[in-house]
């Protein structure tokens, strides 16, 4: 189990739930997720991520990373006061309670 703020992770069963409700997740939105949630409060390249929920032959900028952050910012965050998903512009992703948007 990976807890992040109120957002849980079941990596047996893959369910993910935040406050209590279960958010529904496709697979790589889950991988993505989960790759964050065992790396919390770590600044994640794009290039790190590429590897892990794709492979070593996908293009880390293209736009499939954005797609994914937004679908994720989507489901975690909307309607919470605090956001668990933060972008470091130009640098990365991280996932954290707690954390100030830059």
């Amino acid at each position: 189990m990976l807890q992040i703020g109120d957002l849980e992770i079941d990596t047996r069963v893959q369910r993910v739930t935040r406050a209590g409700w279960e958010i529904p997740l496709r697979s790589k939105e889950y991988a993505l997720l989960e790759y964050l949630a065992r790396h919390q409060g770590a600044v994640i390249t794009r290039m790190e991520l590429s590897a892990h929920v794709w492979d070593d032959n996908h293009d880390p900028f293209s736009n499939n990373i954005e797609v994914l952050i937004t679908r994720l910012r989507r489901k975690i965050d909307d309607g919470h006061l605090e956001p668990l998903r933060h972008t470091r512009r130009g640098a990365a992703y991280m996932l954290a309670a707690n954390q100030r948007e830059t």
